[in-house]
């Protein structure tokens, strides 16, 4: 069955000297919610940033997951309730198969269950569906950069965080709480990784085949994210929460 999805087509006109890349350079992002009203709203609302577009739009589950695969979005706005799915299992199986999207849930009722089963499902952000459009913008823009705005949610929800302490200490959750709300983007975390292992800019450059100039931009967020003045502090902090394991540091293999 072909799927009922809803491509938003986007024609602009290119001015002189204007080049086709400024439009790539838009966050695209897809909205799904079951009703047709809000998608308009949330759509008209984005509309107004230069740097956001909606590439496309979704009413259930299985629109949603083909919207994804055809549209390839930077973030997808995901209603709480929306139908036809389990929609934590619908965030996990996003993650899973594209891993560079990030999802923002919205909810018509924010509490702290639905915000600790949303970390669980590793969502980006969580947001009350009457956020102001100037919230949603920045959560959009810090999200589609690698951030977890979720961050701040649950920071500030000191019964979620403990609810989270206390789950984490069961082995069976991996790496621990900071897999789930580490500030570092999956590329600074590599990046962190393989200084922990002692290589130079240069070495760790030449291993993932990007210039030593992205190397320097990312560990300078790198070092802002992890609020420390030196390579050796930053590999210190990685260490001290999880980010980064013992056993890497100084191995070269």
């Amino acid at each position: 069955m072909t799927p009922h999805y809803r491509l938003v087509t986007l024609n602009w006109k290119k001015t002189k000297g204007q080049q086709s890349t400024k439009a790539q350079r838009k966050i695209r992002v897809i909205i799904a919610d079951q009703q047709p009203i809000y998608r308009e709203g949330i759509r008209s609302l984005i509309a107004k940033a230069a740097d956001i577009e909606v590439c496309g739009e979704a009413s259930s589950g299985s629109e949603l997951v083909s919207a994804v695969s055809a549209l390839c979005p930077d973030v997808v706005l995901l209603d709480f309730s929306l139908s036809g799915t389990n929609n934590l299992h619908l965030v996990r199986a996003i993650k899973q198969q594209f891993p560079s999207v990030a999802v923002i849930i919205l909810s018509s009722q924010p509490n702290d269950e639905e915000l600790f089963q949303a970390i669980k499902s590793r969502a980006a952000g969580y947001l009350g569906r009457d956020v102001s459009p100037q919230e949603l913008e920045t959560t959009i823009r810090r999200a589609a950069t690698g951030e977890h705005p979720i961050n701040d949610a649950f920071l500030a929800r000191p019964k979620v965080a403990a609810q989270v302490l206390e789950q984490f200490q069961d082995l069976s959750w991996g790496k621990g709480i900071e897999s789930f709300v580490s500030p570092l983007t999956p590329r600074e975390s590599e990046i962190l990784t393989y200084m922990a292992k002692g290589y130079l800019n240069k070495q760790i450059a030449e291993t993932l085949s990007i210039s030593e100039q992205t190397i320097k931009n990312h560990i300078t967020s790198i070092l802002r994210k992890l609020d420390a003045n030196t390579r050796t502090q930053a590999v210190v902090i990685a260490v001290r929460r999880g980010l980064v394991s013992p056993e890497v540091e100084g191995d070269k293999g």
